[in-house]
Formats: C-alpha cells, structure tokens, sequence
C-alpha cells in the first residue's frame, strides 16, 4: 500500500497523468494509454466491448475484487473501494505472477466447490491477459466431471404437460410446452418478445442469446397453439403495463412485467409438485436436456441438435451422446414401433407442418 507517500491517486499526481517516460520498458504498448486511469474500470470496459454478458462480468468482478485485495506478508490490507482505483501502471507491478499474489490467492479458494474455483481462475486469467502477464504453469484447474443430462422420461413428459394444463396459472402451459418444443434457455425464453416469434414459418428469433450470439428456433404447431391461447389473457394483462421493455415482452407476469428466471423456476417447483416429481427433478434447464435427447432419439445428427441449442462448441452437444444402456433399450424398442420412413414422405417444406412432435423428423436448418 502507497500510505507513505499520499496513497496511489497521490503518488500518481506527483508523477503526473499520463507520463509514459518510465512504463515504457514495463506495461503493453496498448495500455500506455491508460497507465493512470483506474483498473477495473478499464478492464471492465473491455469485458464490456467484447460483449460479455452482465452475468460474466459480475462474476469476473467477485474473482478480481478477492484477486486484487489479496494482501502479501509484507503489505498492508487494502478494502475493495480502495483496490479498484489502483492506476493501470501501479495495478500491473501489484499482479505480477512472480510477486506470489495470484498464489496467495489461489490458497484462498481451497474450500471452495471444483466448477467455483475453475471459474474464479477463468476470470483473473482473463484480467491477467489483458494487463499483458500470463498465468503460471503451476496454476492448474481442478478437474471435475461434467454431469449428465437427466432428462425427462416419457411418462414424465406427459405428467409435466397435464399438469401444465391443469395449473391455475395461465403460464404454466405456454411456457413448458415453449421449452419442450424449442430448446430454449430460461434467460431466452423470459427475453422473447412478440415480433420475435413467426407462427407461419413455426420459428422464433433469439436475439442476443448466451455469448450475444444470435440464433432460429423451431417448434411445432402445438407450440403456436399454446402461444395463441397465451394472448388473450397476455391483452388482459398489458393493461398494467408500465414500461417500454414489458411492452415487447411475450410473457408477462400477472402485474404486467416481463418474467424473469426466477419466477420461472418458481413456477416449474409448482409445476413439479403438481405433476407429482420431485423438484430436484424438474428444472428449466431439464427440459431444454428434454428437448435436445428427444432429438438424439429421433434421429438428428450432432450438429443440427448444436444449432438449434446455440452451442458455440460440439464438444458441449456431444455430452448427450453418453447415454445410459437403459435409455438405448427404450430406444430400440420406441423405434421397432415407429411407422415405416416412406410412409412420412417428409421435404423441407412440410417438416415443420408437422402436428405430432411424436412422429416428427429431425428439423432440418436451411444453409444460407
């Protein structure tokens, strides 16, 4: 800590804003620039251009804020306030690998679950990057075993689907058979507004989905239909209408607001106890595992399945491939029952006219 000598806002005025005669040797050329401005201002502003989503960036900044007001044996401490407005110069000497604070702070973190402390480490090395060091060899990554999908059964799917019909709360239909039909993360669900969804082409825009990336959706009629029997009671409810964002919303809670994840999994422990499932059992996120193993099951190859999920990498799709002998049996015996292929006659203009999500081939995504 800079006490002696006014703190680090004094030691920088002395030598003057945007005085580059002794960083030159030391700091990136691309942060010379910035060698008096604060830290994490700066860096959040990257994390900002490269479009990272306000959940990453705050848990980039929980990683940073322990990182950077971690103390070493012979410094004082300093409080986040304080550890924030460090100037870009003095912040690059104070996380230099070789001084042993990211060591220090790695200590730190050995209670914490495998998939926390991986993602604490991804964020400081992303900090650590843009001030131009690099992680040290030594600094590994616990390893964890990805858990499986556990998607929904059959008879499950049809206890959910009943139940949804049976609730009281008009959202419970639209808002499962949606998730069944497309796939859709709870976030993109709850950001869907109404000219996003074409109920002639049977597919809905996501704009702005996980990693900002832009993708189609697909669903069958009976996911229109479940839409359509939404509107009326969604005209009810835009009378209470108070802001230009709920205005666009499909999904609007019963005080004319945009729903939010949370309501969401407050409505699916509703939906589970009424379905009468374990809520460890039923999640949004298990239905999306629902929608993508059906395709699996259907026939749909990896790839098309990676699409309409919106996976930036195959490696996270082809987890579904690791299913159990159990599911490979049901399988096998749900295929001997299906009708013969000719009789589907299928093309890429009837596929998605197709009503019964039970017989329905894979979707097919047009190459632009």
């Amino acid at each position: 800590m800079e006490s002696d000598d006014g703190g680090f806002a004094g030691r920088e005025a002395r030598q003057g804003r945007f005085d580059t005669s002794s960083i030159q040797s030391v700091l990136p050329t691309r942060l010379i620039r910035l060698a008096a401005l604060p830290w994490f201002e700066c860096w959040t502003g990257q994390l900002r251009a490269e479009k990272k989503s306000q959940h990453t960036i705050r848990a980039y900044t929980v990683a940073a804020r322990g990182f950077s007001t971690t103390a070493l044996p012979d410094e004082d401490e300093i409080d986040w306030n304080e550890a924030q407005t460090i100037p870009v110069r003095i912040f690059y000497e104070r996380a230099d690998p070789s001084f042993g604070r990211i060591d220090s702070w790695l200590n730190g973190l050995g209670e914490m679950r495998p998939a926390t402390i991986n993602a604490r480490i991804a964020a400081v090395s992303h900090l650590m990057k843009w001030l131009g060091h690099s992680i040290p060899e030594w600094v590994q990554r616990p390893a964890r075993r990805r858990p499986l999908p556990r998607p929904l059964g059959r008879s499950e799917v049809l206890k959910v689907r009943s139940a949804a019909l049976r609730m009281e709360d008009p959202l419970a239909h639209p808002v499962v058979t949606t998730m069944l039909d497309t796939g859709l993360r709870v976030s993109e669900l709850c950001n869907l507004d109404l000219d996003d969804v074409d109920h002639d082409d049977l597919s809905a825009l996501v704009i702005g989905g996980k990693g900002e990336k832009d993708r189609t959706v697909l669903f069958t009629k009976s996911t229109t239909e479940a839409i359509m029997a939404w509107n009326p009671i969604r005209a009810l409810r835009s009378n209470l209408i108070d802001d230009e964002d709920s205005e666009r919303s499909l999904f609007l809670s019963s005080r004319g607001r945009r729903i939010n994840p949370r309501s969401i999994q407050k409505l699916i422990d509703r939906l589970a106890d009424e379905a009468d499932i374990p809520r460890s059992r039923l999640s949004p996120h298990t239905l999306r595992h629902t929608f993508a193993t059906g395709l699996l099951e259907r026939g749909a190859d990896l790839v098309t399945i990676q699409r309409l999920l919106g996976h930036a990498s195959i490696a996270t799709t082809r987890v579904y491939l690791e299913i159990s002998d159990q599911t490979l049996r049901e399988i096998y015996h749900r295929a001997q029952r299906l009708p013969e292929l000719a009789e589907f006659e299928v093309d890429s203009t009837v596929e998605n006219e197709l009503e019964s999500e039970l017989i329905e081939a894979p979707p097919t995504i047009r190459q632009d």
